[in-house]
């Protein structure tokens, strides 16, 4: 299967943002891309206060749009996360779609980790605009089992064991990963996720700077299970496009079994 992740820098115009993560999409599909992978908050990243006037039901003109696009070239589109409106006022979920050939959603996914830190360029507090999700996602795309997950979460790696264990063999992280943790973190994390869940990873970030002082690190990538990278947009907006070789997959969690060698049981209570 031939994928691609997009790089998008979204900004507080919701239209201009989705209308430039279209022609993203165009360009991976022209790249015979059957699944693309675009990032966390492709709708809107921008001032907090602008949230909510920017959130959109599951329905709304975003997620039309990109089911138009995803019918329109007859392609998988997982289409990062956007800012879902929820039953309380102020608050969302953050929230992917998986649309299919036919620009049917296929998958829901809610992010399930928040990000509130206090780093050296700022404090972080997502749990003021955003409600949890509880569910670990795995959808089919075709044949292909694929596991759904949103920036934060790639600190977590039990999630993505859970997801392994559950009979994933594509990863996905979409993601706006800080500059300031980007340059040390997203690529080390994103390939040990790979390497120790023999799976391809395809992660789509935000790159640039965004109102009112953030600024994202970019470096979308595809991994592959033995942890190589095979593919990147380094910086600005762009598509990288690779093709997923299952067979190698397959033989590699043959030849080094370390999933079907764990030890569960083992696993208890720690001795102190």
């Amino acid at each position: 299967m031939r994928v691609s992740v997009v790089q998008t820098n979204s900004q507080e115009n919701r239209d201009e943002n989705v209308c430039r993560a279209i022609k993203l999409i165009d360009r991976a599909a022209e790249q015979g891309a059957q699944l693309v992978v675009l990032p966390e908050y492709v709708t809107f990243l921008g001032r907090s206060e602008l949230v909510w006037e920017n959130a959109e039901d599951l329905d709304g003109p975003s997620s039309q749009a990109f089911a138009a696009a995803a019918r329109r070239h007859g392609i998988w589109l997982l289409a990062g996360s956007l800012y879902e409106r929820t039953a309380i006022v102020g608050m969302c979920h953050n929230t992917s779609q998986l649309f299919d050939p036919e620009g049917r959603v296929s998958a829901l996914y809610r992010k399930i980790h928040l990000f509130d830190v206090d780093i050296a360029t700022g404090s972080y507090r997502e749990s003021e605009q955003i409600i949890a999700g509880n569910e670990p996602v795995l959808a089919q795309v075709g044949n292909l089992p694929l596991g759904i997950t949103i920036c934060y979460d790639l600190r977590f790696p039990e999630l993505y064991r859970l997801l392994a264990l559950a009979g994933a063999k594509v990863l996905t992280v979409s993601a706006a990963f800080t500059t300031h943790t980007g340059k040390d973190h997203w690529e080390v994390l994103l390939r040990a996720r790979a390497i120790e869940n023999q799976c391809y990873v395809l992660a789509s970030s935000q790159t640039g700077t965004h109102p009112p002082d953030r600024s994202c690190y970019g470096h979308s990538m595809i991994i592959d299970p033995w942890g190589m990278l095979i593919a990147q947009v380094s910086d600005g907006e762009g598509v990288a496009t690779a093709d997923l070789d299952l067979a190698k997959l397959d033989q590699l969690r043959t030849d080094l079994p370390s999933l079907a060698n764990r030890r569960p049981a083992a696993y208890g209570e720690i001795l102190v």
